[in-house]
């Protein structure tokens, strides 16, 4: 890895969640997003033959786009994300061993972490950033509680209920990045429709980072 996620998530912090993505759609859904300068996919593994999905992601992109995986539970499953190009695991939860793993290949950590205790194991275990998931209840408070006692370079990404309009208020609490879902994609959603929605949200956090940079 030559860049840092600090680096690629320099003007549009956004990772996009394709939970069902088909490989025969891959190719076509991922344009209609990463065109609108969202640098980093995950195709989930509970996604249809998700290893397919990443590898003709990654054939495409190769290293001028984020490709991985979300939803990896396993240390297999970050073995065959590997194998097929991925460099960066998203997880819903902290395992250890995923981390390690991870990090051996020399691939981005995102776990998800829910509580202090948690996000401290996570960050320590050498986590590139921690997911806090699921933000819809953690909530822009409960960041701003634990981004006061976790180290100042740690990374921090909220997942799960962000939209446009909220992520000016995660943005000012500290929050790094987002990992959307629906609000990108969803099976059977209109790739115009695809397309505006990351476009609404690429918008959305460029202006929330400018008004804290000012």
């Amino acid at each position: 890895m030559t860049q840092s996620l600090s680096d690629i998530f320099a003007d549009t912090p956004i990772i996009a969640i394709l939970r069902g993505v088909t490989p025969e759609e891959v190719l076509e859904v991922g344009a209609a997003i990463l065109d609108t300068g969202v640098p980093v996919l995950e195709v989930t593994m509970n996604s249809p033959n998700p290893i397919e999905s990443i590898k003709r992601l990654s054939e495409k992109y190769g290293t001028s786009k984020l490709i991985g995986a979300g939803t990896v539970t396993t240390v297999q499953q970050v073995q065959d994300v590997h194998a097929a190009g991925g460099r960066i695991i998203v997880s819903p939860n902290t395992n250890v061993d995923v981390i390690a793993e991870t990090k051996r290949l020399g691939m981005f950590s995102a776990p998800g972490c829910f509580t202090p205790s948690e996000a401290f194991e996570a960050y320590y275990a050498g986590a590139d950033i921690l997911k806090m998931f699921p933000t819809d209840i953690i909530g822009s408070t409960g960041i701003k509680a634990m981004r006061a006692t976790l180290p100042k370079e740690a990374l921090v990404a909220a997942v799960g209920g962000v939209n446009a309009g909220n992520m000016a208020e995660f943005v000012k609490v500290g929050t790094n990045g987002f990992g959307i879902g629906s609000a990108i994609y969803a099976p059977n959603k209109k790739l115009a429709d695809i397309k505006s929605g990351a476009e609404e949200l690429v918008h959305s956090v460029r202006a929330a980072l400018k008004t804290v940079t000012n």
